[in-house]
C-alpha cells in the first residue's frame, strides 16, 4: 500500500483521446497523434503476441495425452 492515495498522482497527458475533435489540428499534430497511435497499436500486438505464447505452452504442458 502507497502513502500517498493514488487519486492525488498527476494524470498523463495522453497524445489523443478516442472521439476527440480533430478540426483544429495541423497536419503536424495530426501526423503526430497518427505515430502515436501506431506505436501503442504495436506495444499491444506484442503483448497480445506474449501472451498467446505463454496461453500456448500452458494449454501444451497441460494437456491431456489422447
Amino acid at each position: 500500500m502507497s502513502i500517498f492515495p493514488e487519486d492525488d498522482r498527476p494524470k498523463l497527458k495522453s497524445v489523443h483521446e478516442i472521439g476527440q475533435d480533430l478540426s483544429m489540428l495541423s497536419l503536424a499534430e495530426i501526423d503526430q497523434r497518427v505515430e502515436a497511435l501506431k506505436a501503442e497499436i504495436e506495444r499491444l500486438a506484442e503483448a497480445r503476441a506474449k501472451k498467446d505464447a505463454s496461453r500456448s505452452a500452458a494449454d501444451a504442458f497441460f494437456r491431456k495425452p489422447d
